[in-house]
């Protein structure tokens, strides 16, 4: 059923006391707000996403804003009143093009035609029009002025425990660099479908439309759109399968798990939308085969749809499952397999600034537990002489080298290989010393990511040898 809007601020208020409740990824939360909902006006749906990223980007410093103003502390606002703050402090403080009169009326509004008490819709307009007032004095922690009377946590607008792990193991001065790049919004990475078109005629037909195309720096499929803010859908070629939004980091690991050969069987094991699997489509060999394997139902359908959009569908075996259903059944194994384990994200909090409130420094542990348990799962289905990927987009030493330091411990049929020699030349300085494919986050606009390259030894050679 198609529901009628009750504009912008108030679907934003919706959503992010949603995405508070729920825990749920913000896309998520977003798209089921947004799917069956007929906006005011069509503009709408880009100030609800302006609005709702900016509100979680900059939440450590909008709720440090409400603190200054309020006399009552963050945990007694009611849950409805608190996000309308952060809506119209952000929209006062950044963004410049809607008057403060509409930030703050409109804002106010929303809560009243949800029925909220009349004298919390007068707290709400009190606190907007005193921050308004005070707007020149403020310190910004986009403007140089005053930043010193700036808290980190407000500055940075990351969760205390993460700048203080980044500090010890960056320095101050790249960990502060690290969450600048984080509240900065990234430019949209392209992955070109080469079994449909090429990476000059795709730019081609982009910078013809009038929009700001380049080639990328380290992977030759890679464009970069700069300053586009329509939806992915409205971009030239997307409704022909030209390309697949992904950014360029991860379109790098795909090309890990090769070279790949003629007539030998390859293992997405943690397939998602399909980005790394199309790709992979794109490497496949003549007579090879690629098996996609994914236990959510929801993701498998738009996995489904995105090869289908690429005109990938045909070349792809899709099974619903967790890798481990692989293993009683599948008697051949993979010459290659790809993990791109799931992990805490904290490499894509540029595209994502809804992970660093979700996350806990527990939670890499508990992350570490799983990704250990899947490549215990994976190493059974790799063929000797075969190609095991590790994927993440971690940051973090619990997720990547202390897995495969752990895994290597316990399965030493498996050696570590470089990252080097698979990479195009252009990428090759994205390699560490120990031969890890590893990125940070708004490094050349690169999401943070890290990958290991991992060889199975034949294991009665390797027996003859030992005796």
């Amino acid at each position: 059923m198609i529901k009628v809007s009750r504009g912008a601020r108030y679907i934003a208020i919706e959503i992010l006391c949603s995405w508070e409740e729920r825990h749920l990824p913000l896309n998520q939360v977003m798209e089921q707000h947004l799917a069956n909902m007929a906006l005011r006006d069509p503009r709408d749906r880009q100030l609800i996403m302006s609005i709702v990223y900016g509100v979680i980007r900059w939440r450590g410093y909008l709720d440090w804003v409400v603190e200054k103003f309020s006399t009552h502390s963050l945990s007694k606002i009611q849950k409805k009143t608190l996000q309308a703050l952060r809506i119209g402090i952000f929209q006062l403080l950044f963004l410049d093009r809607i008057p403060a009169s509409a930030a703050i009326n409109e804002t106010v509004q929303a809560l009243t035609d949800m029925k909220q008490p009349r004298w919390l819709s007068g707290f709400t307009n009190g606190i907007l029009r005193s921050v308004d007032r005070k707007r020149p004095d403020l310190p910004h922690p986009l403007v140089a002025k005053n930043i010193d009377a700036l808290p980190e946590t407000a500055l940075l607008s990351h969760p205390e425990w993460l700048i203080k792990r980044w500090k010890s193991r960056y320095g101050n001065a790249q960990a502060k660099s690290l969450c600048t790049k984080n509240n900065t919004p990234a430019p949209i990475s392209l992955r070109v479908n080469t079994t449909v078109t090429t990476p000059s005629a795709l730019l081609a037909i982009l910078r013809k439309e009038g929009l700001n195309a380049t080639a990328g720096k380290y992977c030759p499929l890679a464009l970069k759109l700069e300053a586009y803010n329509g939806p992915i859908t409205a971009i030239p070629g997307f409704a022909d399968g030209l390309f697949q939004v992904q950014n360029e980091a991860a379109q790098l690991v795909s090309f890990l798990l090769g070279p790949l050969q003629p007539r030998k069987s390859y293992l997405d094991g943690c397939a998602g939308l399909g980005g790394k699997t199309s790709h992979l489509v794109q490497m496949l060999p003549s007579g090879s085969r690629l098996v996609a394997i994914e236990p959510n139902i929801v993701r498998i359908k738009k996995l489904k749809e995105n090869l289908a959009r690429l005109r990938q569908d045909t070349t792809v075996t899709i099974v619903e499952g967790m890798l481990g259903s692989l293993l009683p059944h599948n008697k051949d194994k993979f010459a290659g397999v790809l993990i791109d384990a799931p992990c805490s994200g904290l490499g894509v909090i540029r595209h994502n600034p809804d992970i660093r409130w979700n996350r806990s420094p527990d939670d890499l542990l508990r992350y570490q537990e799983k990704q250990i348990h899947l490549l215990q799962d994976a190493e059974q289905l790799v063929a000797p002489q075969g190609v095991l990927v590790y994927v993440t987009c971690s940051t973090e030493p619990e997720e990547n080298e202390e897995v495969i330091k752990k895994f290597l411990a316990s399965y030493p049929t498996f050696t570590l290989s470089g990252c080097r020699e698979q990479l195009p030349e252009s990428a090759t300085c994205l390699v560490d010393n120990q031969g890890f494919f590893r990125t940070l986050p708004g490094q050349d606009d690169l999401d943070g990511f890290f990958a290991a390259r991992l060889i199975k030894s034949n294991e009665k050679l390797k027996m003859q040898n030992a005796k």
